[in-house]
């Protein structure tokens, strides 16, 4: 599944081992200048209001040298410096917006006895986990922050899951030191090899099918985790057996969707990450943009099945919040905002105020970086969203978003880099993230220019990342001695992204580029490794079937008397369901890039659909569309209390500029 659970365990105040999770970042951590812990008599004053959004925390506090620890970024270097002096390298990879990573830094690595001892004995490296997507994926089992200790060749020696006190990491540094060995859980993850099909066996499907099933929690929705937050790949996996008629999975959905919404923020709009005791009322409060853009996507994939007005309502709050806080006045998103006002400070009782007291006492601070990854998430989620309502201050966001990216972030090839300190895009998740987006573009306005672009994003993760038949790699090099490395919800994504994309190109390449993705995830020991990977039937489905296909032939830019080309096109992007094939064909273009279907051109705008068994005669009106629809496709199942849709909340409108 998308996250690999996405258990959330990002920052957690538990020694115990997390699920894979991901989150987002970017700070001043990690960027190649040595840093100094605070010493233990510094704690920042909490009495003045403050806003956060611009506030560095810097210590003011004078150390002996003997006291300092020397945090280094990120680098070759490293592994050279303790090959040299024989130390072990002590990684803290920590997220600029978690509570634990916080607290960790005032009181773990402020203790004077642990600052000498790592000075002492270890190359100590600081990370923030978003700014590198390579170390966040290949450590996302262990949360934020995550303590990772490896030897000067790279090898894992121990590593340690979310917020470790003082006497747990004394005892932690002080046994590696002693004995380097490296710790049974230690090992890398073996995916073993790929399998010799991209579909998977009966037995292995009806397996994971059955996880999907146990996984959900019956009594409050969610999956049955500690963590209560909405999985979107288990959500989106329900949706689509819902569409086909299937009601116990449209009662799995709604009761997800419905419960989840106790993790919406009430005075600012947005979701928080998750809830921990296994209830939703108890929320961590940081807002990450991949949580944003995630339970956007999701709620306007159950609005388009079902057409409720709380789903509508729902994406409008996540609107709400990302305009005002997480959008760059220049244009493009930025990555997240932190669970604290004052960092290590619990706040549920700032988050329990309404807009005007928060904003008395501060604002917790929001990072401003800008990373392709983070974008393509949004700009996605806003194009599905787009889909559902028709609302074009929706589409308006997403391509000035995508506009800036393209100006900012992308390589000479057509890839997209991470940040400035990425000079090649050298993470598979930006070009992955920035390449669905801008097929999804593509679908929404009929403008060939964003499928170019998809097509040459899709060349750069074919020439950086496929490796043969044995998975798709996550980073392209490692910086230092760590091999690159297959992910799971990695995998799910390019074979998504790449069976589709070869729908609408033609393009062998693009589906054999799915076919390498789906034969590393169709193994039992990939597919079986975590308690439910609904990412794996969503990506073998559409492998397996073709897309609804919808296009559109008329001219574009005629809107004159009687011609109703946007209208049609409306209908056909209203359609229910992610995976569909819609195009729009103005014949002055030349041919359509995959021309596999032959369509007469008329005197008027005409919408044809293709389902995998039959095509439509010319369809004329928006309603003709939904009737050949719901004719030939199964009615979607309701959820049970389903009602009929109010009138729907109009969005705010998109900031000009």
């Amino acid at each position: 599944m998308r996250g690999a659970l996405l258990l959330l365990m990002l920052c957690y105040g538990s020694a115990l081992r997390a699920e894979p999770a991901s989150g987002a970042g970017g700070s001043s951590a990690g960027t190649g200048t040595p840093g100094r812990v605070r010493g233990d008599d510094c704690t920042a004053s909490p009495s003045a209001p403050r806003d956060a959004v611009h506030e560095e925390r810097t210590s003011a506090c004078a150390q002996s040298p003997d006291e300092i620890i020397e945090w280094r970024d990120w680098d070759p270097s490293v592994f050279a410096q303790a090959h040299r002096e024989r130390k072990l390298v002590l990684l803290n990879l920590e997220a600029v917006w978690c509570h634990w990573c916080h607290v960790m830094a005032e009181r773990t690595y402020s203790r004077a006895d642990i600052r000498r001892f790592i000075s002492a004995h270890f190359i100590a490296v600081k990370v923030d986990q978003d700014a590198r997507p390579d170390l966040a994926t290949r450590y996302r089992d262990y949360g934020w922050p995550a303590t990772i200790v490896l030897d000067a060749d790279g090898n894992d020696i121990a590593k340690r899951a979310g917020y470790l006190a003082p006497e747990t990491m004394s005892r932690l540094l002080a046994a590696v030191h002693a004995d380097p060995t490296p710790e049974p859980a230690a090992r890398p993850f073996d995916p073993g090899p790929p399998s010799t099909s991209p579909l998977l066996s009966e037995a292995l499907r009806a397996e994971l099918h059955a996880r999907h099933l146990r996984a959900f929690d019956e009594a409050r929705g969610g999956l049955r985790t500690v963590q209560k937050y909405l999985d979107r790949d288990s959500v989106e996996l329900s949706l689509v057996r819902a569409g086909g008629g299937d009601v116990n999975e449209a009662a799995m959905a709604r009761r997800t969707l419905d419960a989840a919404r106790a993790l919406l923020d009430p005075a600012w709009g947005g979701f928080y990450q998750y809830s921990t005791g296994g209830q939703w009322q108890r929320p961590h409060f940081e807002k990450l943009m991949k949580v944003q853009a995630g339970y956007l996507r999701s709620y306007a994939l159950a609005h388009a099945l079902w057409r409720r007005d709380d789903d509508l309502a729902t994406m409008r709050e996540v609107v709400r919040y990302v305009d005002a806080f997480l959008t760059a006045p220049d244009g493009g998103f930025h990555v997240s905002q932190d669970a604290d006002l004052v960092p290590g400070e619990h706040a549920a009782e700032y988050f329990a105020l309404d807009d005007t007291a928060r904003r008395a006492l501060g604002v917790p601070r929001v990072d401003r970086q800008r990373y392709a990854r983070e974008n393509g998430w949004m700009i996605e989620a806003l194009g599905v969203a787009y889909e559902s309502t028709g609302d074009h201050g929706l589409l308006a966001r997403a391509l000035r978003a995508a506009d800036w990216v393209r100006a900012n972030l992308r390589t000479a090839d057509g890839g997209f880099r991470h940040d400035d300190a990425d000079l090649d895009g050298a993470y598979l998740a930006d070009n992955l993230a920035m390449a669905r987006a801008l097929l999804q573009l593509h679908r929404v306005t009929g403008e060939r220019a964003h499928l170019v672009d998809a097509r040459l994003a899709a060349e750069h993760i074919i020439a950086n990342f496929v490796q043969g038949p044995g998975g798709v790699l996550s980073v392209r090099s490692s910086h230092g001695p760590l091999a690159p490395h297959f992910d799971t919800e990695d995998n799910i994504g390019v074979a998504r992204f790449f069976n589709l994309l070869a729908h609408y190109t033609g393009e062998p390449r693009h589906r054999a580029a799915a076919e390498v993705a789906l034969r590393f995830l169709a193994t039992d020991r990939v597919a079986l490794r975590r308690m439910t990977e609904p990412g794996i039937l969503l990506a073998e489905r559409e492998y397996a079937n073709l897309p609804t296909h919808l296009t559109l032939v008329a001219p574009k830019g005629d809107e004159g008397a009687g011609s109703n080309a946007s209208a049609l096109h409306a209908a056909m992007l209203r359609v229910p369901g992610f995976y569909k094939r819609v195009e729009w064909w103005d014949v002055r273009e030349g041919a359509l890039p995959n021309p596999d279907v032959t369509y007469p051109q008329l005197a008027r705008p005409a919408g044809f659909v293709c389902t995998s068994q039959v095509c439509s005669v010319p369809l004329f009106a928006p309603a003709d569309i939904a009737q050949f629809i719901e004719r030939r496709l199964p009615a979607p199942a309701q959820p049970p209390g389903a009602v009929e849709p109010a009138a729907a909340p109009a969005f705010p409108r998109p900031a000009a500029g």
